[in-house]
């Protein structure tokens, strides 16, 4: 697609936190390979709890090690960790592995501010792209979906996308790996990718490469990572249903999995993402997830803060 073939300067970031870092990966390597830009990767400062025992995102006081590029929006490097506990972020470890900077969002400030500060950084790291990836499919749910467990943060980051489209901003939005976080199954993410593209929003595809999954399978070594290795694993050959999350989710492989998605985000937000929508005016990330239960959608931060209550 056009946004993606002459970016020379695209940031893409991975909007679920945890290790939607590595899918994220995979389109910046990408555009260096195959369109000879220079991209930055970065994600959200959210680890899961497997990772960071602490329910819900790290805001950027909590964080140590990064350079503060704008308001909600940080430089990360191979040392930037969790004040308190001293964890590196998924992020952390990409950058060390890579060597270079990577991104790290503050998602508790909210929709209007990630937009703010996004536009700032970019602006500042020279970027000419920002791409909203979304590992699994899950961004463009409608929230009645049986499997959904973690739309909160999609829903926050791919609104501020779309406040960015509406200022002029280049930005699109990506799939990754559909289904692969055993939450939308393949049929109902192929569905809401449909009810894009009846709106002319869906903006191309890629698949991996050789030499990116070789690149992938290094990120995960270094990365906890679950649902972005499966996409790998699809692209080597792994098919059929496997099991992730210690057995309690389902993935449905396929070569599927393997391919990128890419979307037009104000055509993605009124149509098939509905909670980005819903979203999009909350002042913060409580009041966005307030949103979200007043309309029966449990999130994973309900979850990780019951979790972390009933482990105390």
């Amino acid at each position: 697609m056009r946004e993606l073939a002459t970016a020379k300067r695209p940031l893409v970031i991975g909007i679920g936190g945890g290790g939607d870092v590595v899918g994220a990966l995979a389109v910046a390597e990408h555009c260096r390979l195959f369109h000879g830009a220079s991209p930055i990767v970065g994600g959200v400062a959210w680890e899961r709890v497997v990772v960071d025992p602490e329910p819900g995102p790290r805001p950027a006081a909590e964080i140590d090690n990064a350079l503060l590029l704008a308001p909600g929006v940080l430089a990360a490097s191979g040392d930037t960790v969790i004040r308190a506990s001293g964890i590196p972020f998924a992020e952390s470890r990409v950058a060390g592995m890579l060597g270079v900077q990577t991104v790290l969002v503050d998602v508790t400030i909210g929709p209007r501010a990630i937009a703010d500060g996004l536009e700032t950084a970019a602006e500042t790291m020279g970027c000419d792209l920002i791409v909203f990836l979304d590992v699994g499919g899950d961004a463009l749910a409608h929230g009645d979906e049986a499997g959904l467990g973690s739309p909160l943060c999609d829903a926050v980051l791919l609104a501020a996308a779309d406040l960015l489209a509406e200022r002029g901003v280049a930005v699109l939005g990506a799939v990754f790996g559909i289904g692969c976080d055993g939450e939308l199954t393949p049929t109902e993410v192929l569905a809401r990718l449909a009810e894009v593209g009846r709106v002319d929003g869906l903006a191309g595809a890629v698949g991996l490469t050789p030499e990116v999954a070789t690149l992938l399978e290094q990120a995960v070594e270094v990365v906890p990572t679950e649902a972005s290795a499966q996409a790998v694993r699809a692209f080597r050959g792994v098919s059929g249903e496997v099991p992730i999350r210690d057995g309690r989710r389902t993935v449905l492989l396929s070569p599927l999995a393997a391919v990128t998605f890419f979307f037009l985000v104000p055509a993605a937000v009124r149509s098939a993402a509905r909670l980005a929508l819903a979203v999009r005016d909350a002042a913060d990330l409580d009041e966005a997830n307030a949103i979200l239960r007043s309309l029966g959608v449990r999130t994973e931060l309900d979850w990780e803060t019951e979790h972390r209550q009933q482990t105390d």
